[in-house]
This record gives C-alpha cells, sequence and structure tokens, in this order.
C-alpha cells in the first residue's frame, strides 16, 4: 500500500453478511426441482472506501456469483448487502426497482472480456458516455467534459474517441471498459477477472492504472481473480474461497506469510515462482471438487486436506475471528504449522 492512500481518509462502503445465492436444479418431464446448487452460501466480509478486498480460489468456488448478485445481476437467496449511501445503508439485497435503479451509478462493474464486452457498433465515446446517458447524469457539453476527462484518466488519447472498438488492442480495449465503469464516479467497482484475458505486460499496466485510479477517486474495489501473484499486486486483504463459503479472510502481507487455512497454503504453494531453490514445493490436492449441489458434511474442505481430522468430517467449523481484522474457518487453525510465501512484488 502506498503512502498516499495510506494517508486518505477511509469509510465503510459495503457489509456483505450471510449473503446466499442458490439455484434450483430441475429435470423431468414436468421439470421439477430435484435439488439445489449453493453456489454461494453464507458469505460475509466487508469493504471500505480507497480498499481493495481481493477475492480467489479455484473455477466454480462462487467468485463471480459473488460480486454479480452484489450488483443485483443476480438475486441474492438470502443474507444482506448493505450499502452505504450518502449517511444512509441500503439493503441491496431487498430492493428492486426504481430503488434499485437509483443505486445503479455509484456502482459499476469491469468485465473479463475486453473484446466482448464492448459494442462493436459503438464509438468509444459513446461506449463511455452510455452510463451517463442512461442515469439521465448530464447532457451536452458538461457530458462531452465528462468523457474526455474520464478517457485521459484512463490514459486514453481523446483523439482515439471516435474510433470503434475493433481498432484497438485488449489493454486499449480494457482501459476503455475501465473508463465506462468510472465514469458516473461510483463508490464501488467490482472488476472480474479483469486483466485475465490480457498478456502478462498488459495486466502489470493495467493493475498499475487501477491502483492510480483508486488512489485518486477513493473507490473500493472488488477484485476477482484466480491468480494470487496478481491479486498481491493491487489488493489490501485477500479473502479465499472454496466451494461457495470463504475460508480465510486478512490482510494481503499477513495471509502470504502466514497462512491459517490448509487450502489457502495449496493456493501460496502453486504461485509460479523464478527461483529454482525455492524452500516451498507445490502441494498437490487429491481428489476433485465436490458438487456444489451436494456438499460435503463438516468441513466443506476435508475431502482433500492432508490435515484433516475426524471432526472435520461431521463438524461444520465456523467463520470466526482469529485476530483483530482475520477470519477464518477451520478447526485446526490454532494449532497447524502452515507455509507461507513471499508475496510477489
Amino acid at each position: 500500500m502506498s503512502d498516499t492512500k495510506a494517508t486518505l481518509e477511509t469509510t465503510r462502503v459495503l457489509d456483505v453478511d450471510g449473503l446466499e445465492v442458490h439455484f434450483p436444479l430441475k429435470a423431468g418431464l414436468f421439470n421439477r426441482q430435484v435439488g439445489t446448487v449453493r453456489a454461494v452460501d453464507g458469505v460475509s466480509f466487508t469493504i471500505d472506501s480507497n480498499e481493495t478486498l481481493g477475492l480467489v480460489g479455484e473455477s466454480g468456488s462462487g467468485k463471480t456469483t459473488i460480486g454479480r448478485s452484489i450488483l443485483r445481476a443476480l438475486d441474492p437467496t438470502g443474507g444482506t448487502v448493505g450499502f452505504h449511501l450518502n449517511d444512509e445503508v441500503i439493503d441491496l439485497a431487498s430492493i428492486s426497482g426504481k430503488s434499485l435503479r437509483r443505486i445503479r451509478q455509484h456502482m459499476q462493474m469491469i468485465f473479463q472480456d475486453p473484446y466482448s464486452s464492448l459494442n462493436p457498433r459503438m464509438t468509444v465515446r459513446d461506449i463511455i458516455a452510455e452510463p451517463l446517458i442512461v442515469n439521465k447524469l448530464c447532457e451536452g457539453d458538461e457530458l462531452e467534459e465528462r468523457v474526455r476527462d474520464v478517457a485521459l484518466r484512463c490514459k486514453l488519447n481523446v483523439e482515439h474517441l471516435r474510433r470503434y472498438p475493433h481498432a484497438f488492442s485488449g489493454g486499449q480495449r480494457q482501459r476503455i471498459g475501465i473508463a465506462r465503469a468510472l465514469v458516473t464516479d461510483p463508490s464501488f467497482v467490482v472488476a472480474d477477472e479483469s486483466v485475465s484475458a490480457l498478456d502478462v505486460s498488459i495486466q502489470a499496466e493495467i493493475l498499475n492504472l487501477l491502483g492510480e485510479l483508486q488512489e485518486e477517486l477513493g473507490v473500493a474495489i472488488l477484485f476477482i481473480a484466480h491468480d494470487l501473484s496478481v491479486v498481491a499486486h493491487l489488493s489490501d486483504r485477500v479473502a479465499v474461497m472454496y466451494l461457495g463459503q470463504l475460508v480465510e479472510l486478512a490482510d494481503t502481507a499477513q495471509l502470504f506469510s502466514q497462512p491459517r487455512h490448509p487450502y489457502t497454503e495449496a493456493l501460496l504453494s502453486a504461485i509460479p515462482a523464478i527461483d529454482p531453490d525455492r524452500t516451498m514445493k507445490p502441494i498437490t490436492l487429491l481428489g476433485e471438487v465436490p458438487s456444489a449441489s451436494e456438499p460435503p458434511s463438516g468441513c466443506r474442505f476435508h475431502t482433500r486436506c492432508p490435515y484433516a481430522e475426524d471432526r472435520c468430517r461431521t463438524d461444520e467449523p465456523e467463520w470466526r475471528e482469529i485476530e483483530p481484522g482475520r477470519m477464518v474457518r477451520c478447526h485446526l487453525s490454532d494449532t497447524l504449522e502452515l507455509r507461507g510465501a513471499a508475496a510477489p512484488s
């Protein structure tokens, strides 16, 4: 975290408490429900202004579903999502219609694919201006000025505003997507795998741009990714997800140096290292990720955990605070000595 970022005043932006997103499984001639997929099952966390919370986990763990349900692209099954706006706390999980449309401008999303997320029939100017027009925030000269301003902030040439997306590289297209997300001056942004489709060198540029824009605007970011080395570059805190539940949440440096959940240790061991003499060897997890429609009893990770005991197979661990600001879901977190890894620079 930079000194500038550390000195900015922070306020609470998001309170997620017990969030659940379940999908019905239907089959047969009469399309009857035969089961339920628990994509997100009792997730709780907070995000402050000017803070980036990294959300990591394997594919299918429920990361994207969390982001989409917070923004109400999906309707939550249960729990609350408290959105702090102008000294008011609004439960995003329970509002709809005009009340929800009023909040839309304050929360935006940066999509994973910079190619399919932009309308090929619209110019860059029209793409960036669209959120302002839809939300009726401004028009005329003020609209043009705001489009130019955010384009410059995102390091786009003003001359390019008249061009179409096909004329740009992947990195430039993602800058357009970032500009579109920030033009309404939101207080909260979900970045869903926003650099995974880019080359490594371009990834660094986009991550640095997001960090710079956050320092300028104070926006809160939920940064969803599966690559811990990318998450470490941008995030202040990291939440680790497995099979619909959070299993650990801590400051980035603390989580890397001293993990308290076996799944976090396994993820850290999988980070590629240039040093051939690294002391931490990759940990191979046996078996497959269980189905979210039939999660295991007890700890959901016990079927692949090398440290599992009998109680792990029968008793579900609580989501508890073991240190100030540090949460974990593991019966053995107080006794295991897990190996950490140096956070990539």
